[in-house]
């Protein structure tokens, strides 16, 4: 009897816990993996899994038509160095569980994976680290090209306390961003929690000032539209999106990687003095003027005033040169010059003939382009070289290559005839 008695005990004891976190601990790994999320039910009635790379590529290819759409009327030019202020809503509201486990840890993660890709795509240019609680902006990093350096420092900070403050956040990085050189595209992306702002002051002539300093501000919210910050968008040429789940704030994360389109009639062209400095010596011992410590070891030589710098590219601390290297520039070129989106090519269609004609494989991975059933299976077309790839070797080109095989491929053998004569 005293046995039962225990066990009841303890069983009573469980269903209080799970009364009072609303669920148990073994139906957290089933919520916390949504793997039915993942499923969806074909002709038949039968569940299979979605297919997530058709998925993605019809997401991508959807961004791309929007972009080439969107440069269709106007001639666009592309800013290769910006300075991007991101700002994080670390107020109470991050704290909310909505996404799993919690938004403010959500937001770091994709943070994290935001600033590597940003440096990816745009080497020259510079991001600066903002976070909002108990109703103050706090700067977590200056603008700065190490994307380690953010990462550090966003990490040591994850606490979601108080109210959040958009007309602080607005005014702090408006303060740092009227100090960048003019040459630059001065960006602002806000990642806002929040249903609300707790501002000292009137918002809309923090909004105004920002108008008027060419800042581009961009919100993405958490948890539902606001007036305020799609106002702050309208004003500033930004844009302004709210995220569904995790995977929709991915998305919208990644669209702010490339720079932004600028309208050529009112964007001035600058010339920017550059230094391209030597890489020292591996045993040499110097005083690193970023960190102002001496350090052994590989570095690199101010061209100007000889200081030394950990990383490129960066501006010398000691005489305001930019710094940067030849692959830098040339992996920035490619957003002046993109390549054009690839056709898509209906499975069932005339043009079935011509493919088995030019090949049954992909041109980049030579993988095969025949499904199941000897049928064609989904594939994209080069408009200038007529060239059949799959889903993965287009987003491929055009996220990394960033030049067509086929097209590189039709004028290597001029080049190799004339080096024979």
């Amino acid at each position: 009897m005293s046995n039962q008695r225990k066990r009841s005990n303890a069983e009573r004891e469980e269903d209080d816990d799970e009364d009072a976190e609303g669920i148990g601990e073994w139906e957290r790994a089933y919520v916390d993996d949504r793997s039915w999320e993942e499923l969806q039910e074909d002709e038949s009635g039968l569940l299979r899994p979605i297919d997530n790379s058709a998925i993605y590529h019809a997401q991508y290819r959807r961004r791309l038509r929007m972009l080439s759409a969107a440069a269709a009327g106007t001639r666009i030019q592309k800013g290769l160095i910006r300075y991007l202020y991101i700002v994080i809503d670390f107020s109470r509201a991050a704290a909310e569980m909505d996404f799993r486990p919690s938004r403010m840890a959500i937001m770091a993660k994709h943070v994290e994976a935001f600033i590597r890709e940003f440096f990816d795509q745009n080497p020259l240019s510079q991001i600066g680290l903002v976070s909002i609680k108990n109703g103050v902006a706090h700067t977590l990093t200056d603008l700065g090209g190490s994307p380690e350096t953010h990462i550090k420092a966003l990490m040591g900070k994850l606490e979601a306390l108080g109210d959040s403050s958009l007309q602080n956040a607005l005014e702090l990085v408006h303060e740092h961003l009227n100090q960048v050189p003019s040459y630059g595209h001065r960006e602002v992306l806000i990642l806002y929690s929040a249903l609300c702002t707790c501002d000292p002051g009137d918002i809309m002539e923090t909004i105004q000032k920002c108008k008027k300093s060419k800042l581009r501000c961009s919100v993405i919210g958490l948890s539902a539209e606001m007036f305020i910050c799609k106002h702050l968008c309208q004003e500033t040429g930004g844009l302004y999106s709210v995220a569904v789940d995790e995977v929709h704030l991915k998305d919208l994360l990644l669209e702010h990687a490339p720079p932004p389109p600028a309208i050529a009639e009112f964007a001035i062209a600058n010339l920017i003095k550059m230094g391209f400095p030597q890489r020292a010596a591996e045993g040499s011992m110097a005083i690193c003027s970023c960190h102002k410590e001496v350090k052994i070891g590989a570095g690199y030589m101010c061209p100007r005033c000889k200081a030394r710098v950990c990383d490129l590219p960066t501006e010398c601390t000691i005489c305001g040169l930019t710094l940067v290297s030849s692959p830098h520039l040339a992996r920035s070129y490619h957003h002046l010059f993109p390549i054009a989106p690839f056709d898509e090519v209906p499975a069932l269609s005339s043009l079935n003939d011509n493919r088995r004609k030019l090949g049954k494989s992909c041109f980049g991975c030579q993988q095969s382009l025949i499904g199941a059933g000897n049928k064609p299976g989904p594939c994209v077309t080069c408009r200038k070289c007529k060239h059949y790839f799959c889903l993965d070797c287009d987003i491929y080109i055009h996220e990394s290559l960033h030049n067509c095989p086929g097209c590189e491929s039709i004028h290597r053998p001029k080049s190799v005839s004339l080096m024979e004569e």
